[in-house]
């Protein structure tokens, strides 16, 4: 997946260079000091809008669609490291790539949707922590969903101590829900022989009716675009924080490793989501419609530590993933408008755009697990107006450089994601008007 990209011209420095370093045996040390941004964005991959998915695909349909949740990890392995490569080789995040390469109404329409995509995110986000809360405290979801907001707030502000400080907050909780479902599925006995065969060989017959809402939805919360849009940026970071990287070259391997094995993680606790709920849920012929059903449903099938290891979770992943979407808004919003606002000022605008429309779906009493799945269908939809643009920079010699280009395996692999990713959008609009 590595390509070839120019160094990045800095002088010369009397320390041993990196490839040095790495034939001494010492480059471990400097990847474990680089990893980290993939665990940040590969908390868009677990977040709440996973649950509502991957609980309705495992109570309706058992373990036959975890190939989608694999499909989608995999293509979302891809699309982070071109987003990382892309932010690395040419200074610039996708934001400020599209309003520096693009026409002003190109730009500007990539950056309504961009900004559909962020309120949609958030919808998941905040409901999914609003939702733990009243599960484990009892507190209405509209307080439990200003509660989530404040409280992003208060983790963002770690960053005036470094971003370091608020990357290790996120693993902590991402940490959290790593633990949680390792103790649900101990707890669940899952069928290890289904789940080893319905992760590689796809079951079409699963996408008929609501199957086909259900995978699209999977797609949607598993490859998330404003996680694209914010690898592309906070990616810059380390060129600061890392100086003993020589060139670009090593920077992309670098986050190419931490992408995979962060993503590799993720994917793993998504996949989780769905074989617990296949296990518990499927097995005994339990459809679930709503994450708090789910949670009172595991108390006499597992017991009561397993609902309260979820609803934990459930607020980590929320926490965590807001925090997420709440730092991509921003990029969002500074790329493509260039406009200098005070920070403390952006994340209230960020947090408030993001966040009404959480607390007036939740006014008019949609359901939860609808409006997790539904927001997961929106960003889906969105997904090929972030994904068609990364490809198209990544894949220009003008704008790469020759050697920073993608290659021809590189190419032809995100022509492949890309025209899946688009058909299985048309399907889903023939599917919902036309039949």
């Amino acid at each position: 997946m590595s390509d070839n990209i120019k160094g990045s011209g800095r002088k010369e420095d009397p320390r041993p260079s990196i490839d040095h370093q790495l034939s001494k045996g010492v480059s471990l040390a400097h990847l474990l000091k680089f990893m980290g941004i993939g665990v940040v964005v590969g908390v868009a991959y677990i977040d709440p809008g996973n649950w509502g998915t991957d609980i309705a695909a495992g109570s309706k349909f058992g373990y036959s669609l975890l190939w989608v949740v694999v499909m989608s990890n995999l293509m979302g392995m891809l699309l982070q490291y071109l987003s990382s490569k892309l932010g690395i080789v040419t200074g610039r995040s996708l934001a400020e790539n599209c309003r520096h390469n693009l026409t002003k109404w190109k730009s500007l329409s990539l950056w309504g949707t961009a900004e559909i995509a962020a309120i949609a995110t958030d919808l998941a986000e905040v409901i999914g922590a609003a939702i733990a809360i009243n599960l484990l405290f009892g507190i209405p979801l509209i307080y439990g969903a200003i509660i989530t907001g404040v409280d992003t707030l208060l983790i963002l502000a770690l960053e005036r101590k470094g971003f370091r400080k608020l990357e290790a907050a996120i693993i902590g909780m991402v940490a959290i829900i790593g633990f949680a479902y390792v103790f649900e599925i101990l707890l669940a006995q899952p069928d290890w022989n289904k789940i080893a065969y319905h992760a590689i060989i796809p079951e079409f017959s699963s996408l008929g009716g609501s199957g086909l809402l259900i995978a699209v939805g999977i797609l949607g919360a598993t490859v998330m675009p404003h996680a694209i849009y914010l690898h592309s940026s906070i990616i810059k970071s380390r060129h600061k924080m890392m100086p003993y990287i020589k060139s670009n070259k090593q920077l992309v391997k670098f986050s190419m490793i931490d992408t995979i094995v962060a993503l590799s993680l993720a994917g793993l606790v998504n996949g989780a989501i769905l074989v617990v709920s296949a296990a518990t849920f499927h097995t005994h012929n339990v459809v679930i419609d709503s994450i708090d059903v789910a949670y009172k449903t595991l108390t006499p099938l597992l017991g009561n530590l397993s609902s309260y290891a979820f609803a934990i979770a459930l607020l980590a992943s929320g926490l965590a993933s807001s925090v997420v979407a709440t730092l991509s808004g921003q990029v969002i919003f500074e790329g493509f408008t260039n406009l200098k606002i005070k920070l403390w000022k952006r994340r209230i605008v960020t947090r408030l755009i993001t966040l009404v429309p959480a607390i007036i779906a939740i006014s008019l009493g949609v359901s939860p697990l609808s409006i997790l799945v539904i927001s997961q269908v929106v960003l889906s939809i969105q997904l090929p107006f972030t994904v068609v643009p990364l490809v198209y920079f990544t894949g220009k010699k003008k704008i790469m450089g020759s050697e920073g280009v993608n290659r021809l395996t590189t190419k032809i692999l995100a022509l492949v994601c890309t025209t899946v990713i688009i058909s299985m959008n048309i399907l889903l609009i023939i599917y919902q008007f036309f039949m």
